[in-house]
């Protein structure tokens, strides 16, 4: 069966009959080989050199004419006077992918190396490069044109590797001792323009800070010990501790420190509550201890403490796992009073010590139980009211992960003892003994220059956050709640 072959511009035509398929002039002799018989591949083989030689006289011709003459030979009617498109020479498509788009750049890096070179053979004539329609000019050839495919980005100018200069390294850093005396301090180092600060004494705490930073431990602790200080606790409490100091120095040098900054007293509260071991959901947990530790904040010392026991009412026998755990017998709870009398002595306690009218107080907690479930769900129990003078309260475990950068999983009470270089103090779970040492971990963070506030408050019967841009306002006088309808 004869075959006939047919080719078009883009190699995006596709012509099939009997077995014969060719896509593309470049490479239909591939092709050819591989579908093709020996007799129907020596007719392509032809019909291809026809085509490249018509391609190359209507070049150099240009015209409808010879691209008449080159579609056929004359006489054979092939040509049928009608114009047929065929590749020329080189032509590769602009845009292909894949292994066609590889051997489409291969084939435009050779054409325009034949053009760079003159090749006669595979160079089209153009106006202007030595072709029929221009005579050869002298000198040298004028370069090729930018193929219209490259990018402008791509072939813009850079600079030889030469030219880039390259900064010197810079100098080994030098280990400078530390100077925190006033005559250091306010010495040539402080020469800087004051516009960096918005008063000079904040560039000398700056500066120090800097000098601490670089201080070893043991250099931290003899630097504490000239000033009196603590010096127990790892480098990082220690370096805190010596930056608030000379913070305080400079700051009441230059402007003493207003006295309502703070709160007169501090009321340190740690309950102890019916538990199992286990403590499974549904048990329900009920005070049994309710002890305080009142903390001056101008002394930092324990100026007295309240302790009374509570007698259950859901749960009035206790478990062996409570008793071993917080040392609080059968006896002892049998005795109490119930809640609503020991939130009554409570409130008495603190009205002769004029809480909320004469000194400000606040009170705090180590953790946000203590407020939020155990004294929230005995008022319910107990068919009364919450007081009002606990619905604000200072979590002592945030005061302390904020002001020491510590994660959460370190401000246990025993881990906050142990950072700051002491041990515990007396029994564990009992609830004064719990207050006391809380109150010991407070009085060290007021040393170190943190200020206790408020950060947690009930509201709606909800716990919620309290911001350390809100107002500093103390705990209202205490006042028995009214009972529950």
């Amino acid at each position: 069966m004869p075959c006939t072959v047919s080719l078009r511009r883009r190699g995006t035509w596709k012509h099939k009959r009997g077995v014969c398929t060719v896509r593309s002039s470049h490479n239909a002799s591939r092709a050819s080989r591989k579908l093709l018989g020996p007799q129907t591949q020596e007719a392509v083989q032809q019909r291809l050199r026809r085509g490249t030689a018509g391609a190359r006289r209507r070049r150099c011709s240009g015209g409808e004419a010879g691209h008449r003459a080159a579609s056929g030979p004359a006489g054979t009617g092939r040509g049928c006077g009608r114009p047929r498109r065929r590749s020329p020479p080189f032509f590769i498509p602009e845009r292909a992918g894949g292994s066609r788009g590889r051997a489409a750049a291969r084939l435009r890096r050779t054409a325009a190396a034949r053009r760079r070179v003159g090749g006669a053979a595979g160079r089209p004539l153009r106006p202007g490069a030595g072709s029929a329609l221009s005579p050869p000019r002298d000198g040298p050839p004028s370069p090729p044109p930018r193929p219209p495919w490259r990018s402008r980005r791509r072939t813009a100018r850079r600079l030889p590797p030469t030219r880039r200069r390259r900064r010197p390294p810079p100098p080994p850093a030098r280990r400078q001792h530390c100077r925190i005396s006033d005559q250091e301090t306010n010495g040539k180092n402080l020469t800087a323009s004051s516009h960096d600060f918005s008063d000079p004494v904040y560039k000398e705490i700056a500066i120090t800070n800097g000098y601490i930073n670089r201080m070893t431990r043991e250099e931290l602790r003899s630097k504490l010990a000239e000033f009196k200080l603590e010096t127990r606790g790892v480098k990082d409490v220690l370096k805190k501790r010596l930056k608030n100091y000379y913070k305080k120095q400079k700051l009441m040098q230059k402007e003493p420190i207003n006295g309502d900054s703070c709160y007169d007293y501090i009321c340190v509260v740690d309950f102890e509550a019916t538990c199992e071991e286990g403590n499974p959901p549904e048990f329900v947990h009920e005070i049994i201890e309710f002890p305080i530790v009142l903390l001056n904040t101008r002394t930092l010392e324990i100026e007295d403490t309240f302790q009374q026991y509570v007698k259950p009412e859901i749960n009035p026998k206790l478990s062996n796992f409570c008793i071993s755990l917080t040392g609080i017998t059968q006896d002892i709870v049998d005795k109490a009073d119930t809640f609503p009398q020991v939130l009554q002595n409570v409130i008495e306690w603190m009205r002769q010590r004029e809480l909320g009218t004469k000194y400000s107080y606040s009170m705090l907690t180590d953790g946000s139980w203590d407020m939020s479930k155990f004294l929230n769900i005995q008022c319910r129990i107990s068919r009364i009211k919450y007081p009002s003078f606990a619905k604000k309260w200072i979590n002592i475990r945030k005061s302390y992960g904020n002001f020491y950068k510590v994660p959460r999983n370190q401000t246990k009470l025993t881990i906050m003892l142990e950072k700051l270089g002491m041990n515990y103090d007396g029994r564990p779970h009992s609830g004064l003994d719990d207050s006391k040492n809380i109150a010991r971990i407070a009085i060290r963070m007021l040393q170190d220059g943190c200020e206790l506030r408020v950060n947690e408050r009930m509201h709606a019967g909800q716990l919620m956050t309290v911001s350390s841009s809100a107002p500093l306002e103390g705990a209202p006088a205490p006042q028995m709640p009214r009972y529950r309808n």
